[in-house]
């Protein structure tokens, strides 16, 4: 089959005709009946129009199926070169609504995006600093939002709402508009043609009621830029101070003594420091599986005591570096404090501060300082200590033995502590730290002297015989002492002598400042 420029057409007349007749609607109705020889003749005419027409192959030949399927050989007959001809212009007619309608959609395509871009600059200029800060009070579905809102601004009066306050829209109603306006459902009314549609009332998401730093309560139908879903009562929130919606969630406000407490070092301890390993810390944190396997409660803290230099604060570093927690480090007289409630609002932003940093090691060093035995007392500082060691039970009772949180708590007399303190399911594991033995007193002064260039001849053995009754930071302090005094005579090895004379002076205690570098 040929066209009218003399190249073969890729598809015989007959699927062309039987398209036209299944698309158009219009030639569906005509019911049009014409003999079949009439289609050779209009061959020419119908080639014509489709080159008129902007048909590509692609349309064509999605055709093809459907004809050869369905078209049957007495159809073709029933069309004339005139009926062709009112269908191909039937078809220009639909070709030239289709590319109206593309082109009135692309304008509004184009209208759309200038409106995203305008409201991306809206946003851009509310969301500058400063925010007015605000905490949010409740969160309500979106379907009882609004009876919600107006049941609370009846009784409160000082709901806000866009910046208007709601007192002066429902102190115009009697109490019975005020019900009918609480018993109106906005669905049941019926849509007229060009009215105005509220879209707060038909919005389905949810509602937010906050408070803000000036003393104002605020009903937000539209939450703002924030996942609703994301927030729960009790975040703070910054919203704008002209819209009131919310534009960010800020972090939770903590003391600014608390947040200086967290140590930000990783600890570098390890256990060959100090030479055992604590299950009642480390194994919970790092295979909290075996746990849960046999049902057993891993405890909750641990107590360390024993007289000063033992290694007690070591212990604590040594195991927030091997569980890879941060280590948050907190002072006994650090915790008391001047103002009534001050002391316990620090343990309770410290504990809050390491459920969010978690894991997490609280060490409370010197624990003696709050958690003294309770008596009568009318002195007002006694009972501020009190109430600081009252909230420092009440959150150990606060957080599960399974959360990755655990209390270690130091001091040098658990004689005085309060018997509340030291029972079981706050600090379960009481550890003594005594003066070293001969073995570990050896082991200790290899260990601080590692790093040292130490003459072969060294006896660590008869070194750790001649300093009975030292503790750790002693014989620290005797590995100190040695390297000065090879220092001091020039030499380039740490000898046996050095470490005698080194441990001579620190049994002394008469040396001046100035020779003494602990």
């Amino acid at each position: 089959m040929c066209n009218p420029m003399g190249r073969m057409s890729p598809y015989p007349v007959q699927h062309l005709v039987a398209h036209i007749y299944y698309t158009s609607p219009l030639l569906q109705a005509n019911h049009i009946n014409t003999p079949l020889a009439s289609v050779h003749l209009s061959t020419l005419s119908f080639s014509q129009q489709i080159s008129r027409t902007t048909l590509n192959h692609s349309w064509i030949s999605m055709a093809t199926p459907m004809v050869e399927d369905n078209f049957e050989d007495d159809q073709l007959s029933s069309m004339t070169t005139e009926d062709i001809t009112r269908a191909s212009r039937l078809l220009d007619n639909e070709i030239r609504i289709l590319k109206e309608e593309l082109q009135r959609t692309n304008l509004e395509l184009d209208s759309f995006r200038e409106k995203i871009k305008e409201n991306q600059e809206k946003i851009k200029l509310n969301k500058q600093l400063p925010y007015l800060v605000g905490n949010i009070v409740e969160i309500t579905a979106g379907e009882n939002g609004s009876y919600f809102f107006l049941f609370v601004a009846w009784f409160l009066h000082h709901i806000f709402l866009g910046g208007f306050q709601v007192l002066l829209v429902l102190g115009l109603l009697g109490m019975g508009s005020q019900r009918g306006i609480l018993e109106m459902n906005p669905e049941e009314e019926a849509e007229e043609d060009g009215a105005n549609i509220d879209l707060d009332s038909q919005r389905k998401g949810k509602c937010v009621v906050l408070k803000t730093s000036t003393r104002q309560t605020i009903f937000l139908p539209v939450v703002g830029l924030v996942d609703p879903d994301t927030l729960k009562p009790g975040d703070l929130v910054g919203v704008n101070k002209d819209s009131y919606l919310i534009l960010d969630t800020l972090p939770s406000e903590y003391d600014s003594r608390v947040k200086a407490m967290e140590v930000d070092e990783k600890p570098t301890e390890d256990y060959n420091d100090i030479q055992e390993l604590v299950e009642a810390i480390v194994l919970p944190m790092t295979h909290k599986e075996r746990f849960q396997k046999l049902g057993v409660r891993p405890p909750k803290g641990v107590l360390l005591y024993g007289p000063p230099g033992t290694g007690k604060t070591l212990m604590a570093r040594a195991c927030a570096a091997q569980t890879n927690a941060t280590f948050l480090k907190l002072a006994g007289p650090q915790l008391v404090q001047m103002f009534i409630g001050d002391g316990a609002k620090l343990v309770r932003d410290a504990f809050q501060l390491a459920k969010e940093k978690s894991p997490c090691i609280i060490f409370i060093d010197e624990i003696d300082a709050i958690g003294t035995k309770r008596f009568d007392s009318e002195v007002s500082g006694d009972r501020e200590v009190q109430r600081t060691m009252l909230e420092l039970l009440n959150q150990l009772d606060g957080f599960s033995s399974d959360d990755r949180i655990k209390v270690i708590a130091a001091t040098n007399r658990a004689d005085i502590l309060d018997p509340a303190l030291m029972r079981s399911g706050r600090l379960d594991r009481k550890i003594e730290f005594p003066h070293p033995t001969e073995e570990a007193r050896a082991r200790i002064l290899q260990i601080h002297s590692r790093k040292m260039n130490v003459h072969p001849d060294v006896n660590f053995e008869e070194l750790a015989r001649s300093t009975d009754d030292f503790n750790g930071a002693q014989l620290k302090a005797v590995c100190v002492e040695a390297g000065m005094l090879a220092l001091r005579r020039d030499a380039t090895e740490v000898n046996h002598e050095d470490f005698n004379e080194g441990i001579i002076q620190v049994q002394a205690k008469k040396k001046a400042s100035l020779n003494y570098y602990a």
